[in-house]
């Protein structure tokens, strides 16, 4: 094919005066100018490959490390239920001492529960642990604090039932409490106020407060039997539903 157009020979004069000029130019000048051509391709090859290490420590923080699960325990198995592993009823072993007074029913009350757990102390000194003066032992906190300090640990804890009747889970929780320090050989101390009939009909009232020591349960904690101190309603100790004794503690509270 012919291309009329082209001037060859003129482009030929070109190509041998660009080949002349070349051949003039210095041989160290092509070297550098080659070394620097392959310098420059060699970094961009490594810059491709490794990239700068800033880079590379931001890029591993932008990808999240592999989750590991931290070493633990186990988890605890559940506490046994007290309603299904305990005597369907129980009572306790204590020493049973009326009040010599009308303001001693806390030292009293939490004189029977310590005999319970085999420790036998006078009224007068569990009276001091107490703080009791002639108004009385101030809450259910002081026995708690009280019994545990003689028996050097803590073995009672105060549970409160706030308002002025107890719901049905304070109830379950009472009767749930009784059970487990009973089958384990502890007495319970409550502070009650108002009134409460018995299982016998008869009803007790205590407008001003009082404390009490529940001694034994049956129908697997549904009923409590109650040593109270008093001496103010008949035999020292009676029988009440779990129900009706959750109710007279209300405002007030219990130590088991």
């Amino acid at each position: 094919m012919r291309y009329p157009d082209l001037d060859l020979p003129k482009l030929a004069r070109r190509a041998e005066a660009g080949r002349r000029a070349l051949a003039r130019r210095p041989i160290p000048a092509l070297i550098g100018s080659a070394a620097m051509l392959a310098a420059a391709v060699t970094t961009a090859a490594v810059l491709h490959e490794t990239s700068d290490p800033a880079d590379a420590h931001v890029a591993a923080a932008a990808v999240p490390a592999p989750a590991t699960a931290a070493p633990g325990k186990p988890a605890d198995p559940p506490a046994p239920d007290p309603l299904l592993t305990a005597p369907e009823e129980h009572s306790v072993d204590y020493d049973f001492q009326f009040q010599p007074n009308y303001y001693y029913c806390g030292p009293a009350s939490t004189r029977m529960a310590l005999t319970s757990s085999g420790v036998s102390m006078s009224q007068g000194d569990v009276a001091s642990r107490l703080g009791t003066t002639v108004n009385g032992t101030n809450s259910a906190a002081d026995v708690t604090r009280a019994m545990n300090g003689v028996l050097g640990k803590d073995e009672y804890q105060t549970h409160w039932i706030p308002g002025q009747q107890a719901t049905g889970a304070q109830a379950e929780r009472l009767q749930r409490d009784v059970v487990a320090a009973m089958s384990g050989g502890r007495a319970v101390v409550a502070n009650i106020v108002g009134g409460a009939t018995d299982a016998s009909g008869v009803y007790h009232e205590f407008s001003g407060g009082h404390y009490i020591t529940l001694v034994g349960y049956r129908d697997r904690g549904r009923a409590v039997q109650v040593a109270d101190p008093s001496g103010m309603f008949g035999p020292r100790t009676y029988w009440m539903s779990t129900w009706n004794m959750a109710n007279w503690i209300a405002a007030r509270g219990y130590s088991a």
